[in-house]
């Protein structure tokens, strides 16, 4: 194979600006083996809520605390939920560099209009072409809604539906056993027995509605509840909405 001929380089890459949407990751404590039990606490039965997607570390709320955090086990900690660490923002001096140690770029804090945030990455650029010096802007757009997933037949006890970023309808029955996950709200017209988890990624105005209330268990944003906790007597059963008011649950009739 014949070696390209000097000047040419045009010809064989270049670089042109892209839009990504990153979800940001809130850490809250140095404490990874806490972390890894709320993770599993929240994510564990779910396993498929997350497919590689791109992650960015926000330290803000560690930053003026002296907390040393182990970003080699952090990362690899969140890759086991199908997350990928690939930038980090906010954090002291000693926590910055320790992250630029395990390979996480910084991202500086947004300036730019609520539209979109711009974001100069360079250590990623560096480490797949260590001997091209160049910036890179990267707009990162605010995400939007994507379309409702509807479902229209019943589903079985042990079928899963996921509707990844967006609100899910389902028009027929779910049964015990089955399990109905969105990021948005739940809408069921017809009786809800499985599980349902809205907010799955934290949206805490994610409702759930059903017109036939009877679910195992409900979760908004984390906050859930099983059958071990009955329903209210004015829901249960009934069209209701549940919806989330701080950290607690609240059941509501839906009247005709």
């Amino acid at each position: 194979m014949s070696a390209a001929a000097p000047g040419n380089a045009s010809n064989l890459f270049d670089f042109k600006s892209a839009s990504l949407t990153l979800e940001a990751f809130l850490l809250k404590t140095g404490n990874l083996t806490a972390l890894e039990s709320a993770l599993t606490e929240r994510f564990g039965d779910s396993p498929d809520l997350f497919d590689g997607e791109p992650l960015v570390i926000d330290l803000t709320h560690l930053a003026s605390l002296d907390v040393t955090v182990n970003f080699n086990a952090l990362i690899g900690l969140l890759t086991r939920f199908k997350l990928k660490p690939i930038a980090f923002r906010g954090g002291s001096p000693a926590q910055a560099r320790a992250a630029r140690e395990a390979g996480l770029a910084e991202a500086p804090d947004s300036i730019a209009a609520p539209a979109r945030v711009e974001t100069v990455v360079q250590e990623v650029i560096k480490e797949v072409v260590r001997e091209v010096p160049v910036e890179v802007r990267v707009e990162v757009p605010v995400a939007t809604a994507a379309p409702t997933l509807i479902v229209d037949k019943p589903l079985r006890s042990g079928q899963q539906i996921y509707a990844k970023g967006c609100d899910l309808i389902v028009t027929a029955v779910v049964n015990h056993g089955a399990e109905v996950i969105a990021d948005g709200s739940i809408h069921v017209y017809a009786p809800l027995r499985g599980k349902a988890i809205a907010g799955a990624k934290g949206n805490d105005q994610a409702r759930i509605f059903s017109t036939c209330m009877e679910p195992e268990l409900l979760s908004i944003a984390g906050t859930y509840r099983t059958t071990e906790n009955p329903l209210p007597a004015n829901v249960k059963g009934k069209p209701a909405q549940i919806r989330l008011d701080g950290d607690r649950l609240v059941f509501e009739p839906i009247e005709p």
